[in-house]
């Protein structure tokens, strides 16, 4: 097994676990605070809106620029354009929110029309070769959905980490994940990025990651428990931390380097999901160790028989020491 971290390392996690906290509260205090500013954008899948995608004739001069350009003077807002590649020929994606003449009863084939009428003006020749619409009511079905999906995911986690390990582990783990959540979402709103389908399975897929890298914790931490029981619990923490610091660092960075490609060569079409994902697993990483292990120490002093154990195991080597027989006087 590769170690990049030298054996009997004890680096002192736990000890920092308040000022990772605070490091934490910040950036959600941050997130929260840049709402009213940059607003809490959502994308076409839950506000509802239209993609189109369309394709240009052979020697037309087409731009992400140029095409977005042409279709913003359309009064559909500020519409994403995403350039791909298909079969050697460039084609583009207009997404775009419901607007206004939608309301009015314009339907998605006439503001298609409208979007072609404009591109083929401005730009060049153009075929449209497909046309999609969500309506604001299925965009608040996908938003209900997605909160109920992870609010079950959270649910079902804190079930089996208390059968697995016990209901003092729980909860930690769980509000660990949470913390995933919304820290990661803090950030996405930070950099003023639009919430959709891509960014919530991004986000359930940081929960799957993170919960893994936790269980693997707490698993060093109940054999480290049972060994040395009568070790101060912070210790035994810091310990079994420091045990599987190097698989935590080899399994985060390989996964972290695949999702980086990913981000790097995928294109703007699977870009919310990678960068969601390369965010959460740095966000999960660290919060495997600085919130759910201090959570769970927190609740195992309060609440746990180990503090309770250790405590007897040194008044019990106390006594022995005070009441056992004293060594016989030399004889002269």
């Amino acid at each position: 097994m590769i170690e990049l971290i030298p054996h009997g390392t004890n680096y002192d996690f736990i000890g920092k676990w308040r000022w990772a906290v605070l490091g934490s509260l910040a950036v959600i205090a941050l997130g929260l605070a840049a709402i009213p500013v940059l607003g809490l954008r959502w994308g076409i899948d839950f506000a509802g809106g239209a993609e189109v995608q369309v394709r240009f004739e052979d020697g037309v001069e087409a731009s992400v620029n140029g095409v977005r350009a042409a279709v913003r003077d359309l009064g559909l807002g500020e519409p994403t354009v995403v350039r791909s590649e298909v079969g050697g020929q460039d084609q583009y994606l207009i997404r775009y929110l419901g607007t206004r003449e939608q309301a009015e009863g314009e339907t998605q084939n006439q503001a298609a029309d409208r979007i072609q009428a404009a591109l083929v003006e401005k730009v060049g020749a153009v075929t449209v070769d497909r046309v999609e619409f969500v309506g604001p009511k299925v965009g608040a079905e996908l938003r209900s959905a997605g909160t109920k999906a992870m609010a079950i995911a959270w649910l079902m986690i804190l079930a089996y980490i208390g059968f697995r390990f016990s209901t003092r582990f729980a909860p930690g783990a769980v509000v660990a994940l949470i913390h995933d959540v919304v820290v990661t979402s803090a950030i996405w709103i930070l950099l003023g990025q639009p919430f959709d389908l891509q960014v919530l399975a991004g986000l359930l897929a940081i929960v799957g990651y993170s919960i893994n890298d936790t269980i693997i914790i707490y698993d060093r931490i109940r054999e480290t428990m049972a060994l040395r029981t009568s070790y101060d619990l912070e210790d035994v923490i810091n310990r079994s931390v420091n045990a599987t610091l190097s698989r935590t660092i080899l399994t985060g960075g390989l996964t972290l380097v695949a999702v980086l490609a990913l981000l790097l060569a995928g294109g703007p079409a699977i870009f919310p999901f990678s960068a969601t994902m390369a965010i959460g697993i740095v966000v999960g990483t660290y919060s495997s160790i600085y919130i759910a292990a201090p959570i769970m120490l927190i609740l195992e002093r309060r609440f746990g028989e180990t503090a309770g154990t250790a405590g007897k195991s040194a008044a019990k080597g106390a006594g022995k020491k005070r009441g056992g027989k004293r060594p016989k006087a030399a004889r002269a």
